[in-house]
């Protein structure tokens, strides 16, 4: 039999509330008139640039207050009908996107209350059948949960969602990161999609702390096979960013706004970069301390003294425990001071000392003021321990706690090394100096760019006869020239494109995806040229350089230093590893400093040197100047 579109939404009617069915507010009057009408946002997938989905959306009557989801939603609260509300909506949404008969999945947005009930209504049994009825495959439906925190029943909800799998239909987790959603609720709902809220999404391309949320994110999504939807994105860059790192699907204004009509593409711009193959730059996020960092680290299970502990006592446990370099004195579970080995026993061995003192407590030689470190401490605490004036701590280490609990000891040794290895990792991610990215996001960013198959060059950096200038002025002004070389580097290098990373000392990686790279070096040599050589005195830059020793302590002259740089063009598919592009550029960079060209291209023949113009040339006009 035959239904017409106002019968069926009769039918429909007929399920819900006497408050829906029979109120006088204006959104149970709209409902009964089938004033409610859905538009629909497209989700892309972010690697084909393909519309892979829409999402439903509700909207009331064009030109009035009603067509805000936003009042709607405040209205049906107030009227007291919000399930009655969102069922409606649902039907709607199928109803409308059957009529227009889409190829892709459809996204609808229900609260879980409003799944559990709307389950019941229909029959677990009759759920695919209820849904084929509009006209769609079951399997082309996902039903994204809402207001995360309105989950009165658990058990009911688990119920509910097997019976939506059991027809086929999949289900999806709106703005996860909002602050309403949970871990546990993702455990429990096990979705097949989860939609990254847009707090995430905006601007990540600017934010780096954003970025390793959204990774720790995708971590979560590979425990529970879950496929991520980013939401909310409106840039160029933010699309370009999210592409590559693997998200699979987006929405957002830059994609696609809300339509009356399902659509077959994406938008222009959004396309244009989804078919760009360059690369993101990601902002960089530096290594930062790490908490827990002892326990990575041998703490030294150690006896313990009380404070009334005798001092005879106390040498008899150093006679008996050899190795212990420090005892430290224990109130219950709480330390109170620490004894040093070398010095109590250097007074225990004084004349009359065990006569007069040997039988009293031993807080009398102990200090009082002890360092102690939480077991889930950070590098910085460490290094204060390095650092402070009152050097005892380097002799006497330092006390270990867990939850304010005496655990054990610390020695200096194990501090000295805990923190050069930490500050060694730490350059390895950001150079000290510069702040600029390390080797190890340096290779990061260079694998990326050869699995994602795209052509870059990769520029090593390097100072001639820098070793001379930094010995003659001293470190300060060696660092401030390498800092001038960070500062132009970036200065000319395009952020959205293009990487700058800092090898170490004066080595710098240049990583371009610009097709202009060649005039950025040549600015890069010629400004550094001109602003090196105010930091040199006026007798230097008379004479074009200085007096210095060279590597073997012979003086001889050594003319203003200048930048040298090497370029390799990597090709796609010609090489797999960061490693090979590296040592490409590494040789390049040699080929450069021997050459005394400001730009050399390896292996690019007769135009491998930029444009003709010597780093020495750039230093003569700007001597000149």
């Amino acid at each position: 039999m035959h239904t017409t579109p106002s019968s069926r939404l009769d039918a429909m009617m007929a399920l819900l509330s006497p408050a829906a069915r029979q109120g006088t507010g204006p959104l149970a009057t709209l409902m009964r008139a089938g004033g409610l009408h859905c538009v629909f946002q497209p989700l892309a997938d972010l690697r084909e640039g393909s519309v892979y989905a829409h999402e439903a959306l509700i909207r009331g009557p064009e030109g009035t207050p009603l067509h805000s989801p936003d009042t709607l939603l405040d209205l049906a609260r107030r009227e007291r009908i919000l399930q009655d509300f969102e069922l409606l909506c649902v039907f709607t949404a199928l109803q409308q996107w059957g009529q227009h008969d889409a190829p892709g999945r459809l996204f609808v947005n229900i609260s879980a209350d409003a799944l559990v009930h709307g389950v019941a209504l229909v029959g677990a049994d009759k759920l695919g059948e209820t849904v084929r009825s509009f006209g769609m495959s079951a399997r082309m439906l996902v039903l994204e949960i809402t207001e995360h925190e309105r989950v009165s029943d658990m058990p009911l909800l688990r119920q509910a969602i097997k019976a939506v799998h059991a027809c086929g239909a999949r289900m999806a987790l709106d703005d996860f990161g909002d602050g309403r959603s949970s871990l546990r609720l993702w455990s429990e709902v096990k979705p097949d999609f989860v939609k990254i809220d847009k707090y995430f999404i905006r601007e990540i391309s600017d934010h780096p702390e954003n970025l390793q949320m959204l990774q720790a994110i995708k971590g979560i999504a590979d425990v529970f096979g879950t496929t991520l939807i980013a939401e909310g994105i409106e840039t160029r860059d933010d699309l370009r960013a999210l592409r590559d790192l693997d998200i699979p699907y987006g929405q957002g204004w830059l994609l696609g706004r809300p339509a009356p009509a399902p659509r077959d593409a994406v938008d222009g711009p959004a396309m244009e970069v989804m078919q760009d193959r360059r690369v993101a730059v990601l902002p960089h996020l530096g290594q930062t301390a790490r908490p827990g960092i002892l326990r990575s680290l041998l703490v030294v299970q150690a006896p313990t003294a009380a404070p009334a502990t005798s001092n005879d006592a106390v040498a008899a446990m150093f006679h008996e425990r050899t190795d212990l370099h420090a005892l430290a004195v224990v109130d219950g579970t709480r330390p109170v001071a620490l004894i040093n080995r070398q010095q109590f026993m250097n007074h225990y061995a004084t004349l009359y000392f065990r006569e007069v003192h040997g039988r009293k407590p031993c807080l009398a030689f102990a200090n009082q003021a002890p360092r102690v470190v939480e077991l889930d401490c950070d590098v910085d605490q460490l290094v204060g321990i390095l650092t402070s004036q009152d050097q005892r701590y380097l002799s006497d280490g330092y006390i270990v706690t867990d939850n304010g609990r005496y655990l054990g000891l610390g020695t200096g040794d194990q501090l000295v090394r805990a923190v050069t290895e930490t500050r060694i990792e730490a350059a390895r991610h950001a150079n000290p100096l510069t702040f600029l990215p390390g080797n190890i996001p340096i290779s990061l960013h260079m694998q990326r760019l050869l699995d994602h198959q795209t052509e870059f060059v990769a520029c090593y950096a390097d100072l001639n006869n820098f070793k001379p200038f930094n010995d003659h002025y001293g470190y300060w002004r060696g660092d401030q020239m390498i800092r001038l070389v960070a500062r132009l580097a970036t200065a000319h290098c395009d952020a959205r494109r293009d990487f700058v990373g800092h090898v170490g000392g004066d080595d710098f990686m240049l990583i371009f995806q610009s097709n202009n790279w060649l005039q950025r070096c040549k600015n890069i040599v010629d400004e550094f040229a001109r602003e090196a050589l105010t930091l040199f005195d006026d007798a230097a830059r008379q004479a074009g350089g200085i007096q210095a020793e060279d590597r073997h302590g012979v003086p001889r002259f050594f003319p203003c230093t200048t930048l040298a740089i090497g370029a390799v063009r990597i090709t796609p598919g010609r090489y797999r590893h960061a490693e090979e592009v590296a040592n490409l550029a590494a040789a390049a960079k040699r080929e450069a400093k021997q050459s005394s060209s400001g730009v050399v291209l390896h292996g690019g023949g007769a135009d491998s040197v930029l444009g003709g113009l010597t780093a020495s040339r750039a230093l003569q006009d700007a001597l000149a100047a």
